[in-house]
């Protein structure tokens, strides 16, 4: 019994980030959800895939946003239930995904690589939702290979200017409003995704620490890909593709946003033709976590109900700004 304690210790400090590994892949098997690798244009790719009741029912394909991973669409997956079938990757360079070194992360760069990604796991269009980063991600993959997507749903989308708040102020400043590097900045980084505390996903000790010491870790290539989506040229990418967006669309956002404001969902909605506008109320960037069962019925909605344009306070909402001044 002490050797085994004693290996267990040894191997929790060696890599104390498996703990939250070992945790996602028991939500995983809970979910009786299927994990997956495949190498794609030279790129090894992890996926999660859980299968529909009807094997001709809708692919759906969730792309997940800035320091996420796969696992943030398993709380709105188990509100969907197996009505679809549902593929959530890790985006390349993101948790499982292979880091391809001195390659970009940027919308464009990960909107290539995530066509490649459709081809290789659907035989047709697929609905493509995309939370933050992933939805700027999406919102240009729709754009620019229409044949791959039949429906779009972004969440809280990065990649149009919108009014400043402390965010966008920050990330202009040259900072990294997300990083984490002590118990304070996990806390504060935790209070900018989530309105309400008790829609954090638990983080029972030794979990924070594990945390923590990871995002340390990554802190040089989460900086590099700030600085490609959020202050770089293509910063706002997403919203000069977005009118060449043709496919229905949902557009959801958490009304107590403190990343993305929720005006860049009136921005987008004037932008695509086929849009429908939901303001997610008591939820903050994470809606998806905060709100699935209201995301998933707006979803729902949208793949098998009838489509209707965005209202107008949709699109009449936020603020522009000059758009040098707006953050991402």
């Amino acid at each position: 019994m002490l050797v085994a304690l004693a290996t267990a210790a040894w191997w929790l400090y060696r890599d104390p980030y498996r703990l939250i590994r070992a945790e996602f892949a028991r939500q995983r098997l809970v979910r009786g959800f299927v994990r997956r690798e495949a190498v794609i244009d030279g790129c090894r790719w992890v996926h999660v895939e859980g299968n529909a009741r009807d094997s001709g029912a809708p692919t759906l394909v969730m792309l997940h946003g800035y320091t996420g991973s796969k696992e943030n669409w398993y709380r709105l997956a188990d509100a969907l239930g197996r009505r679809y079938r549902l593929v959530a990757p890790d985006l390349p360079g993101w948790g499982e995904s292979e880091r391809v070194a001195g390659a970009g992360h940027g919308f464009a760069a990960q909107a290539g690589r995530v066509a490649g990604f459709l081809r290789e796991v659907a035989e047709g269009p697929v609905v493509l939702m995309g939370h933050s980063m992933g939805g700027g991600i999406a919102a240009v993959v729709a754009a620019r290979h229409p044949d791959l997507v039949s429906h779009l749903v972004l969440l809280d989308a990065a990649g149009v200017e919108f009014a400043e708040n402390r965010f966008a102020r920050e990330v202009l400043d040259g900072g990294n409003p997300f990083a984490v590097h002590d118990a304070d900045s996990l806390e504060r980084y935790l209070s900018f995704l989530f309105h309400r505390r008790e829609a954090r996903p638990p983080m029972p000790w030794p979990a924070g620490p594990a945390l923590i010491a990871h995002r340390r870790q990554e802190a040089a290539f989460e900086q590099a890909v700030l600085d490609e989506i959020g202050r770089g040229e293509e910063q706002f990418l997403p919203g000069e593709e977005a009118a060449r967006i043709r496919q229905p669309t949902l557009l959801a956002w958490g009304e107590q946003d403190q990343v993305i404001d929720p005006g860049a969902m009136g921005l987008y909605a004037a932008r695509i033709p086929r849009a429908q506008a939901l303001l997610v109320p008591d939820a903050g960037h994470m809606a998806l976590l905060e709100a699935p069962e209201v995301v998933a019925a707006a979803v729902r909605s949208l793949v098998e109900g009838v489509d209707r344009p965005a209202s107008k306070d949709a699109r009449a909402g936020g603020s522009t700004g000059p758009r040098t001044e707006e953050a991402p």
